[in-house]
């Protein structure tokens, strides 16, 4: 060893490479943790443990579980293939184009969108989208309190494209239609994916303090109507009473926590406290992080895929909501 390192004291000596300063390797995009919208109002920030059930709380729940209940296999799955990422100050901000058929008015026009170095998008390695998912691209600029969203996005040529972006204004109460009546986002409920995600950091401080997300096979959510907090629906192909978009179920508040394992349970609390919304169509329930850009992993906490496995569609209940509204998917923009 002594050896090896004589050529390098050599060259340091005459200014050779070893003299130079050595490159800067940015850090990884961290994922922020907790609530990052501030005001108390939104939606996802509301505790729903004391609100009143829907009337048809039972009706729904029974509908539900005989179209099948959770997607998949039937059993509440996680999916942890988000990623949501943290620019911090320096992070470049690089050119943002429209994909063709770039859905507007519903979403942003934006010059340039924050990528912070080392990220992913979801399902992804890196920054290309290569699986045929739905790459979403989720960074919280902390700094300037926004958070920008965006669905089917790709970097090429060192810009970044998307057929839909969105910025959401961090410190904002949104009014109950959001952004606007019938307007979609980089989620098809037109909700902020990253307010409702769940990441290994909150589960290993021990609470949540937001709502949870989750999503349905299309044919198991009612076609043609959303409530709120939504103010969008997908492609729902289900009959009439079943959970529309929008539908927030909250786990009952007798549900034996301690039956479950220790970080499952912080989970299901929260599902008690601020209960999970409909805010998608697909067959893996659950949405949590990718625990690449957090600092406690998922499997040193004990949670896989299956860790809430043992929560059934009974165990659940329907909270109330404002009517449920015909989709038209009209967009009208609030200037929000």
């Amino acid at each position: 060893m002594r050896a090896a390192l004589v050529p390098a004291l050599l060259l340091a000596a005459c200014g050779g490479p070893s003299s130079l300063p050595a490159a800067p390797v940015p850090a990884p995009p961290v994922s922020p943790t907790g609530p990052i919208f501030t005001a108390p109002t939104n939606p996802w920030n509301v505790p729903v443990d004391g609100a009143p059930l829907s009337p048809d709380s039972a009706s729904i729940l029974a509908a539900l579980q005989k179209a099948g209940g959770w997607g998949g296999s039937g059993k509440l799955q996680i999916d942890f293939s988000l990623t949501v990422l943290s620019a911090p100050a320096g992070t470049p901000a690089v050119p943002f184009q429209e994909k063709s058929g770039y859905y507007t008015p519903d979403c942003d026009h934006l010059a340039t969108f924050p990528l912070p170095p080392g990220g992913a998008l979801e399902g992804e390695a890196g920054y290309a989208c290569t699986g045929g998912g739905d790459c979403h691209l989720l960074v919280v600029d902390a700094a300037a309190r926004l958070l920008y969203e965006a669905w089917s996005a790709d970097v090429v040529g060192g810009k970044v494209t998307a057929m839909c972006a969105v910025v959401w204004h961090l410190d904002r109460a949104y009014p109950a239609d959001l952004r606007g009546e019938q307007c979609t986002s980089a989620d098809a409920a037109g909700l902020p994916i990253s307010a409702l995600t769940f990441d290994a950091d909150e589960v290993a401080a021990g609470h949540i303090d937001h709502a949870i997300r989750f999503i349905l096979p299309n044919a198991r959510m009612a076609a043609g109507v959303y409530v709120h907090p939504a103010t969008h629906a997908g492609g729902p192909s289900g009959a009439a009473g079943l959970p529309p978009y929008g539908t927030r179920l909250r786990l009952r508040a007798d549900y034996p926590l301690a039956s479950l394992p220790a970080a499952a349970r912080v989970v299901a609390a929260a599902m008690q406290r601020y209960g999970m919304v409909l805010s998608d169509g697909g067959n893996i329930a659950l949405t949590a992080a990718d625990d690449r850009f957090t600092t406690h992993t998922w499997a040193a906490l004990g949670i896989d895929s299956h860790a809430l496995g043992a929560l059934a569609v009974s165990d659940f209940e329907v909270v109330a909501t404002a009517p449920a509204i015909a989709s038209t998917q009209d967009c009208v923009r609030n200037g929000q």
